[in-house]
């Protein structure tokens, strides 16, 4: 909005409600406009979906399945939320869809909620191979007393070690095993963990919550292609809508299970504009998903491959760096991945600090590395580049230790040729052609 209208706001409002605007405004403008974000979970809406967001939806209720609620009111919800779960559904080639849980993690507590009662046994990725802290005691797991047996690792390969995996499975026998997770540069390997798991009857989940965006666009492996039973994701990271999570299976007894666990006992109200701005987006990747994640996974490589020549240890060199939306470095000659993502963020570069294969597990409030992600930036326009300028910022203030102040002004200035979102449908055309938007 322009600032005479927030100027006559902020003349209008008690200070205290200034205070909290000013902030809000400070945010936007710093996040949106002046950093280079490279968080890897997350990413920025188109503006029609932002407008389908910010709707009347977001004051309702809507508990229970479509046509089937505990309130009324919600003939036109229920209605987007079919569309929303049908065209997803599709995306993933034919599979049956629930939108409804608020995150990955709501998603993942409701498929281990049904997969494993408690005491039972779940197998899942090493946590050096990307395992989220859902999939742990530390986390969904442990509260759901399931017992979290971590496959072995190939540090070799940056993965799950298939055949030392493949003999754990068979003789501890777990109710589930899961993979995907939210730091992995390779695919994990699902058809062999499939067969292992399916062999002593258990069922294999595959957390998608990074790479939603990656598979929709056909640049990573749909896991129900390959075995797995059933797939989490998150809605926001490399799938660019709201923040939310799903769940994708083709196994119709095990969808309606999981629909019963998701309500009543992991949620309630699911945040109803959610909704139509998961349909918008979806429809979205639908017509420009696979350019999108085609140039994600270039910038990927390509932001790597930089960081690379700059002088920074990026893993994973001998298997080509990346084939996923993520870098990962080891920052231990920067000062560690604290100091360097703390540095960074003065220099207007946000990343977040990160555990390496070989830190140990008490390492995490100043673990080796940085976890890198390239699909909000490449969601603004960035490409090949445009990695190579950011390796360049990056190697100024991490190697040559130049003043921060200084590179956070400068990158400021390049972010003013990224400001608009792109792989979306031009709202200025909408408009131009009369169907105007009705938000």
């Amino acid at each position: 909005m322009p600032d005479e209208f927030w100027v006559r706001i902020f003349e209008m409002v008690p200070s205290e409600l200034r205070e909290v605007l000013e902030y809000t405004l400070r945010h936007n403008t710093w996040r949106k406009k002046e950093t280079i974000n490279l968080i890897a979970s997350e990413n920025a809406m188109s503006p029609l979906a932002l407008s389908a967001y910010v709707t009347d939806m977001m004051h309702r209720y809507a508990e229970g399945k479509p046509f089937k609620r505990y309130y009324q009111g919600t003939r036109y919800v229920d209605e987007v939320e079919v569309r929303a779960a049908k065209i997803l559904g599709e995306l993933l080639n034919n599979a049956l869809v629930d939108p409804r849980p608020i995150s990955g993690t709501t998603a993942n507590a409701s498929v281990f909620r049904v997969l494993g009662g408690c005491g039972s046994k779940a197998v899942i990725a090493p946590v050096q191979a990307g395992a989220h802290v859902s999939h742990t005691k530390f986390g969904t797991l442990g509260a759901l007393c399931i017992e979290h047996i971590e496959m072995p690792y190939d540090p070799e390969n940056l993965n799950v070690d298939v055949d030392k995996a493949v003999k754990l499975i068979e003789q501890i026998k777990p109710s589930f095993a899961v993979l995907g997770g939210s730091v992995y540069l390779f695919p994990h390997p699902v058809r062999e963990i499939a067969e292992a798991i399916h062999s002593v009857g258990g069922k294999l989940v595959y957390d998608a919550a990074h790479v939603l965006g990656l598979i929709v666009g056909k640049r990573w492996r749909n896991p129900l292609d390959y075995g797995a039973d059933v797939m989490t994701a998150s809605t926001h990271k490399t799938f660019p809508g709201p923040q939310g999570g799903i769940v994708a299976t083709r196994d119709e007894k095990l969808y309606k299970s999981i629909g019963k666990a998701i309500f009543p006992y992991f949620v309630s109200n699911h945040h109803l504009h959610r909704l139509p701005a998961l349909a918008v987006t979806a429809i979205e990747m639908k017509y420009f998903g696979e350019a999108y994640a085609d140039q994600v996974v270039r910038n990927a490589k390509a932001l790597a491959e930089a960081l690379a020549a700059e002088g920074f240890k990026v893993l994973g060199e001998h298997l080509g760096y990346t084939r996923s939306h993520q870098v990962v470095l080891d920052v231990r000659p920067q000062g560690g991945g604290a100091k360097a993502a703390k540095m960074l963020e003065e220099a207007n570069i946000i990343v977040n600090k990160n555990l390496l294969p070989y830190d140990p597990p008490d390492a995490i409030k100043d673990p080796s590395g940085l976890r890198l992600g390239v699909q909000e930036m490449t969601r603004y326009g960035m490409r090949e580049d445009n990695m190579k300028d950011i390796a360049r910022f990056m190697k100024r203030v991490l190697i040559d230790k130049e003043d921060a102040r200084k590179i956070a002004r400068e990158v400021a200035e390049y972010r003013k040729e990224f400001l608009e979102v792109k792989y979306c449908f031009d709202v200025n055309t909408i408009k131009d052609n009369k169907l105007y938007l009705l938000f």
